[in-house]
């Protein structure tokens, strides 16, 4: 792609540094990917993205630093799939459709498969690296222990562990689509619309409070 250009036909600089930042970034994306984070150097990574070694240490100091512009990445992406609001877009089977179907939405991205199928490769070695990628997972799976805590305070819901049910619901769903990627098996050949409907019936058939107990509930209040 072609940078646009100033009148005197020199390319603005704020453009050129967000260009070569994202060379790097991509070019840290497929060689962590294929080599570790451990295994790659500043200058292999300079290499990669056709910059010079000077140019990528004005952008980052340090491969921890690229990768912590990574992760911010995948939070962005994170907060598309559970956007703020997205607990008030109707009743608990809509708002649990939304998120399942987000959340497909997000295993299909193969920026962000290719990123955690690093983090699972490096943690061992690199302890932090799991760390940093926990404490921007975790708050997602507590909002939603949240909003099923809620409900169950309101009676819609009986979940007895919220947090618990949160990974539940969470669970069936990776083991469609994340987990066969992750150790190299094709996914099960079921339409995606169809997972989200049976995963959204099954986690509602043990969780819901049963309509005599709901209207019980709503009478006592």
């Amino acid at each position: 792609m072609e940078l646009p250009k100033t009148s005197n036909g020199t390319v603005p600089k704020v453009i050129a540094r967000g260009a070569s930042r994202e060379a790097i970034v991509e070019a840290a994306t497929r060689l962590f990917l294929e080599h570790g984070f451990g295994s790659v150097s500043m200058d292999e990574l300079a290499e990669a993205a056709g910059l010079a070694r000077r140019t990528l240490y004005n952008q980052f100091t340090s491969k921890e630093e690229i990768f912590r512009e990574m992760l911010l990445r995948v939070s962005g992406h994170l907060e598309e799939v559970f956007p703020p609001g997205i607990e008030t877009q109707g009743g608990v089977e809509e708002v649990l459709r939304l998120i399942a179907r987000m959340i497909l939405e997000l295993h299909g991205r193969p920026e962000y498969l290719g990123f955690l199928r690093m983090v699972v490769a490096d943690a061992r070695q690199f302890p932090w690296i799991a760390e940093e990628f926990a404490a921007v997972m975790d708050p997602q799976t507590e909002r939603l222990a949240r909003y099923l805590a809620h409900l169950t305070a309101l009676g819609v819901l009986e979940c007895h562990n919220p947090t618990l049910a949160a990974h539940q619901f969470m669970g069936i769903l990776n083991e469609f689509s994340l987990w066969p990627w992750m150790m190299g098996r094709e996914r099960l050949a079921v339409p995606a619309e169809e997972v989200v409907e049976e995963t959204v019936r099954m986690f509602l058939r043990n969780y819901r409070r049963p309509r005599s107990d709901e209207a019980h509930h709503d009478a006592a209040a």
